[in-house]
């Protein structure tokens, strides 16, 4: 049940009658040597782990070991319980969760890296608000949580999540793009769809940059993880919607790798380009040798 590539995945899926999760679930099963029942509870454990962040983030909001975040995602929640949201409840609580994972990571909480830390709300963010929104079973969240794994998998084997290889395009874009396929999956999508969606989700973060003021990963992360969750949604609608993608996947995350190698270094996490070097930014770094803001 091994793969390496999108078309590989999919013809698994078409040869077993499987959707994406559940050949990653056999992938796992072959490679560890593990029980379906117990893949099936570790991976409980880390949605568990991610629903607690994004409620901790709200319920108790802490500085970040730089004081540039903090509070951010409760004043989005505060927003949503007085005004009806402009970009609708479902928007505002994936991003409020995608921000509030972030603001946990940085004031050191725990987090899971999906497929980074400095990405790690994206994925959150979409399934804890449409699990709220859609009413839907703890159960029905983890076979979604597969499908992300094995999109993140491909990314990670055919290109780079790493910010400084490849940009933020490589971070919170993977993330976005296994939030994409995983929430087509949970809303019924088929295999080539759910790829679609990922696909969509990569072209509409291609080319950004990595740019962490004072090198630390909070602003604009923190921003870029709930836009990474807003794409995630669109993307998704837009494949459930039958509205396909131009470009397959692998083709999609090899160019990914092609536009991160070409993003001059200064924009790939170095703090030494884009909106780091802005005077505001500089300032703040120079600050923060002093201690925390």
């Amino acid at each position: 049940m091994n793969f390496k590539s999108g078309a590989e995945l999919l013809r698994l899926c078409a040869e077993n009658r499987l959707s994406i999760s559940g050949v990653m679930i056999e992938r796992e099963r072959e490679i560890q040597g593990s029980s379906r029942e117990a893949l099936i509870a570790d991976m409980a454990g880390s949605y568990e782990v991610m629903r607690r962040g994004a409620k901790k983030a709200l319920a108790e909001p802490v500085p970040s070991m730089g004081g540039l975040i903090g509070g951010e995602a409760a004043k989005i929640a505060a927003r949503r319980e007085k005004a009806k949201p402009v970009c609708g409840v479902l928007m505002s609580k994936a991003a409020s969760f995608a921000m509030g994972i972030m603001e946990l990571n940085a004031s050191m909480g725990l987090i899971v890296a999906s497929p980074t830390a400095g990405s790690s709300g994206v994925l959150p963010g979409v399934l804890l608000a449409v699990q709220e929104e859609f009413g839907l079973d703890e159960s029905d969240m983890i076979p979604p949580l597969f499908n992300a794994a094995a999109i993140g998998y491909l990314i990670t084997r055919n290109a780079t999540v790493s910010g400084a290889q490849g940009g933020c395009q490589a971070e919170v874009g993977t993330a976005s793009a296994m939030a994409a396929s995983s929430l087509a999956e949970l809303m019924g999508a088929s295999p080539a769809s759910c790829l679609a969606a990922a696909s969509s989700a990569l072209a509409n973060m291609l080319g950004l940059v990595c740019d962490p003021v004072a090198g630390l990963v909070e602003v604009p992360c923190q921003k870029r993880n709930a836009l990474g969750a807003a794409n995630a949604l669109i993307s998704a609608e837009l494949a459930l919607s039958g509205v396909g993608e131009l470009i397959p996947f692998d083709e999609m995350v090899d160019t990914l790798f092609q536009v991160g190698q070409r993003i001059p270094v200064e924009l790939r996490e170095t703090a030494l380009g884009g909106i780091a070097a802005c005077p505001s930014a500089r300032n703040i770094a120079a600050r923060l040798k002093n201690g925390p803001l």
